[in-house]
């Protein structure tokens, strides 16, 4: 099997056979396999069908801004664990420029334990009721792998459902979300959050996050849950080294070739720590934002930010300064 990475560049100074995705655009792809090296091709060399899943009709990237109503998330567990921070919290998210709320109430942190149904339920349905009632009318998402959780997110006007294990942990989930017509967040993650972290291995982590994910997006159309209503997350940091996470930020513009949106939930991640020289996971919003502009110069549609206000100001500059046309 063969697979095509488009190179995405940004500006105006465009070929005129150049193929558009969003705001880049690319005249020539990378050709990669598991038996060969990689191979630079112009488009002119690639069929229809191979193009046609770059193409989209984005004109910019949205923030999903991060709101954990739990006690021991990595970064920011225990600040809005109560209905009124939670509440506040989102509103002032949304203040910051974030096009999607996304709420979760069991912690995906290496090494979390499995939350109780009811306890992930009342930590999140009261919050998306209440923001929905003081007159929050954008996107909310539940982040949860439990298919009651997110019914009765759901019910409180919940309008996506963003699944850590890739829709693997619960089958329930996916049928319920095809039944409700909400768009979900398929993401990759190898093994669970209590053991995701122990020594993870891959034959070739790129190619193997993406045939995970062309699986997982095949199956989820199987169970009625339409192709135009899936979004695909890498899952950096979810059963990855540091050297698995830089390869796959490397190359992410492969991964439109599942032809769904991308989102990319890289926020105050570890390695950000590591190599930025930020062991407080509250000091790495520079490096989150660097490594955010990074994927959209690679077309990725959809950034998860816990610091909202710095992600929005920064994508407008670098739109503005880079990728205005």
């Amino acid at each position: 099997m063969r697979y095509v990475r488009p190179l995405m560049q940004v500006g105006p100074a465009r070929p005129d056979d150049a193929v558009v995705c969003g705001w880049c655009w690319f005249s020539h792809v990378e050709v990669l396999s598991r038996d060969a090296p990689p191979e630079v091709l112009p488009v002119s060399a690639m069929s229809q069908d191979d193009l046609s899943r770059f193409e989209g009709p984005w004109d910019r990237p949205e923030v999903m801004g991060i709101l954990n109503t739990t006690p021991d998330s990595f970064s920011d567990g225990g600040r809005h664990d109560t209905l009124a921070k939670a509440v506040a919290h989102g509103q002032s998210l949304t203040g910051d420029g974030a096009d999607i709320l996304d709420i979760g109430g069991e912690s995906t942190r290496p090494g979390a334990a499995v939350v109780h149904v009811e306890e992930e339920i009342a930590r999140t349905a009261p919050v998306i009721g209440a923001l929905r009632a003081a007159g929050h009318s954008g996107p909310i998402s539940i982040d949860t792998r439990k298919a009651a959780v997110a019914q009765a997110a759901l019910d409180a006007g919940a309008s996506v459902v963003n699944d850590v294990s890739g829709f693997t942990f619960d089958p329930e989930l996916a049928p319920l979300c095809a039944a409700r017509g909400v768009p979900v967040c398929v993401m990759h993650a190898q093994g669970d959050p209590q053991t995701m972290q122990n020594d993870p291995r891959y034959d070739d982590v790129l190619l193997d996050v993406y045939d995970f994910l062309a699986d997982r997006i095949a199956w989820l159309q199987e169970q009625g849950v339409p192709r135009s209503n899936i979004i695909a997350d890498p899952g950096i940091g979810f059963g990855k080294t540091l050297d698995h996470n830089l390869a796959l930020l490397n190359r992410l513009s492969l991964f439109h070739g599942l032809g769904v949106r991308v989102l990319l939930g890289a926020s105050r991640k570890r390695f950000i720590g590591t190599l930025g020289g930020a062991p407080d996971a509250a000091n790495r919003a520079p490096g989150s934002v660097a490594v955010a502009l990074a994927a959209i110069a690679q077309g990725v549609q959809i950034i998860r930010a816990h610091d909202v206000a710095e992600h929005v100001q920064a994508i407008a500059l670098w739109r503005a300064a880079v990728a205005h046309r």
